[in-house]
């Protein structure tokens, strides 16, 4: 180790190749490379256009974030370091200009390919194009840098999500990767949509399907060019880089606590002692710098596979982030608030089910009606049909567990100056769930949601409103069903008679109230 340069010292002069690079860990690790390497020479993103928007524009985009605010006090002209590369991955050559090309042979020394279709249930040709032609257009790329010394590849912890435990090491495929590919290439796409689940099986969906497929591409295509494969599990807010709880998208764990701060989300399917799997995405990245590093300096003899996951070394549950979420929300709410927020995680499919008819699209036909009668539009259906199809994808994740091994992970990390270590910390048996999670759901509201601060105080009064309104509801069902039952049993006398009435009065009233507050409901956001 002493003989190895840091890894700020191995960036210095020299320029990585990115792609990915808008997508929500492209962005961290434009950051983070930025921040704390920075004598690094230039930073190559490749970018597409997108809804209109042209790849220079979107760049830019990305760099105003809020994500660069810190950097931008502390390097003014970083933004001379970053260069778009205008191309996409789904085409030939990854729709490089020759001009662009030749830059790149020239000039990087390290490519971080994160590009992929990060969808689960994405249809298999496109995700079979994003996640593994892609992959074989990049190793046809990399073979013509000169000076390439790392072609770090981001997986998934869940490719092989077919075995109980995952060794760090590439596994066998069900179909030979060139095969499958020639089966997408000729056959109709409708014909393809409905084979898929017998060639994906016994993988869930076509993201890990073809992420595991993806490996199995660079072991058998890539073999003279040093690679590392890193497989982060699910990808959260940060943890500390460049500041707690920043998350700008709806994907994973962050669309759920969205869901379940709106009080949109109540229960799923899931194992309340499972291990949640979350990986904070500045942990990620740091271990994606550190891992093309030693593979650049120490030139290991073979590709090295890292897994990067909490399971065993720091394990967070389900149960531990329900409770901490309903805890939170309630303090802390999110704007619009429909229901006060609550989630709990069953392993019976049965209670899932009731849960779901009683306690979302029920109550969803119910303020729709509402809203109809106020001559407002009814939405709260469309939304819970919406969410529920993201929720069913998930609970495959949310209702297993697996087991990792790390022992890579653990070697790279003693392998670090220790300087690097406390710089580029991936070392997940520091992070503090309890602060984690309090600073991704402020994050989840701050910037995912782009709530305002300065509108707590209605929101919170919001919380107030409904919690007096669900005491009322259960005080009015508690008494009138007291009334029901002593009317079947003929003992009624005049105090339980007032009492019904009274019950009778008080869900007539907030009947009334309900469709006053139906009217000002916002629609979520993001879900």
């Amino acid at each position: 180790m002493a003989t190895m340069p840091s890894i700020r010292e191995f960036y210095a002069g020299r320029s990585v190749f990115i792609t990915g690079a808008t997508g929500f860990m492209g962005k961290v690790l434009t950051e983070k490379l930025l921040r704390s390497c920075p004598e690094i020479n230039t930073i190559y993103l490749l970018t597409r256009g997108k809804r209109g928007v042209d790849p220079v524009t979107r760049v830019h985009a990305l760099l105003d974030s809020p994500l660069f605010e810190p950097l931008r006090k502390q390097q003014p002209e970083y933004r001379k370091k970053v260069v778009p590369i205008v191309g996409d991955i789904t085409e030939e050559r990854l729709g490089i200009s020759e001009a662009d090309e030749q830059l790149l042979i020239r000039d990087v020394s390290v490519i971080f390919h994160s590009a992929a279709t990060v969808r689960f249930d994405e249809v298999l040709k496109l995700s079979v194009q994003m996640n593994m032609v892609a992959v074989q257009s990049m190793i046809e790329l990399a073979r013509k840098l000169t000076n390439l010394e790392c072609f770090l590849h981001v997986s998934t912890a869940y490719a092989n999500c077919d075995n109980d435990i995952t060794e760090e090491k590439i596994y066998p495929t069900t179909m030979h990767p060139s095969k499958l590919i020639k089966v997408v290439d000729w056959m109709s796409e409708d014909v393809l949509n409905d084979l898929t689940p017998k060639l994906i099986h016994p993988k869930p969906n076509t993201y890990t399907y073809t992420k595991g497929m993806a490996e199995r591409i660079l072991e058998e295509e890539a073999q003279d060019i040093r690679v590392a494969i890193v497989r982060p599990s699910i990808v959260g807010a940060s943890w500390q880089d460049p500041f707690p709880g920043w998350v700008d998208n709806f994907n994973g764990p962050t669309g759920l606590l969205a869901a379940v701060g709106k009080g949109a989300l109540r229960q799923m399917m899931g194992k309340h002692d499972g291990a949640a799997d979350i990986i904070p995405v500045d942990t990620a990245i740091n271990f994606f710098i550190s891992a093309a590093w030693y593979t650049a300096v120490a030139k290991p003899a073979k590709t090295m596979i890292y897994n990067c996951t909490t399971e065993g070394l720091n394990t967070l549950t389900w149960g531990r982030l329900a409770k901490s979420a309903t805890e939170y929300f309630r303090k802390m709410p999110l704007d619009g608030v429909s229901r006060l927020p609550v989630i709990k995680f069953t392993s019976s499919r049965l209670r899932r089910n009731m849960g779901l008819y009683l306690d979302h699209l029920l109550p969803a036909w119910l303020m729709d009606g509402v809203t109809r009668v106020t001559g407002g539009k009814p939405k709260f259906m469309a939304i819970q049909n919406k969410l529920w199809r993201s929720v069913e994808v998930l609970e495959y994740f949310t209702s297993l567990e697996w087991h990792w091994t790390n022992d890579n992970m653990l070697f790279l990390k003693d392998q670090m100056h220790p300087a690097d270590q406390k710089e580029f910390d991936f070392d997940v048996r520091n992070i503090d769930w309890d602060v984690y999670l309090h600073n991704y759901f402020m994050g989840t509201k701050n910037y995912a949601l782009k709530e305002k601060a300065e509108k707590m105080h209605v929101a919170k009064r919001n919380i107030a409103w409904l919690q007096r309104r669900d005491t009322l509801v259960n005080i009015a069902l508690a008494v009138t069903l007291w009334g029901v039952l002593a009317k079947r049993y003929s003992t009624i006398n005049d105090f339980t008679q007032t009492a019904f009435q009274q019950g009778s009065s008080i869900i007539t009233n907030y009947s009334q109230i309900a469709v006053q507050h139906a009217t000002r409901l916002p629609s979520l956001m993001g879900l």
